[in-house]
């Protein structure tokens, strides 16, 4: 069995092509490649671990959209940026093909999630508990209400007929 080496510059473009493929499907794009999925799927893999949350190397990515970068690439992009005139981030955002506004939404994520609950959303949200509690209860009763006047509506349906058989 023969191994093809593919090189470094048709990696990047395969995996370029999987990234941009829209509907399609990693296998059509292997076949418009003429090469087996299964390599596909290990340089996906490979790259998909290079650019992991956490990795080692801790840079931004360049062939991967902003909106699929995790957690830790967008804190440090936020590192990157925060001390930046605004002529130099409008510079880095083009660079890196981001928004202002993104960045902007990425802190306020970071800060928000930090937040602690306020004692006022707390007490609401027990207070709509208690009463999402109340209204089950509520519920079952008049389901329970409901099929014994079902019962009830049968049975004497039932009685009557059996009346009106002895009577005839």
């Amino acid at each position: 069995m023969t191994t093809n080496r593919h090189s470094i510059e048709f990696q990047e473009q395969a995996l370029s092509k999987v990234r941009q493929r829209g509907t399609r499907s990693v296998q059509d794009v292997a076949n418009d490649l003429n090469m087996p999925v299964g390599t596909l799927r290990k340089w996906i893999s490979k790259s998909n671990q290079k650019h992991k949350v956490g990795g080692p190397a801790a840079q931004l990515p360049d062939d991967l959209p902003a909106q699929s970068w995790g957690p830790a690439q967008r804190l440090l992009a936020l590192n990157q940026t925060h001390a930046m005139s605004e002529t130099q981030l409008h510079a880095w955002c083009r660079e890196k093909g981001l928004f202002e506004h993104q960045l902007k939404a990425w802190g306020e994520a970071f800060c928000s999630a930090t937040a602690p609950e306020s004692r006022e959303a707390k007490t609401a949200l027990r207070e709509l508990q208690v009463k999402h509690d109340g209204l089950q209860r509520e519920l079952r009763r008049k389901e329970r209400a409901l099929a014994e006047a079902a019962a009830l509506l049968v049975l004497q349906k039932k009685f009557q007929a059996l009346w009106e058989d002895e009577e005839k």
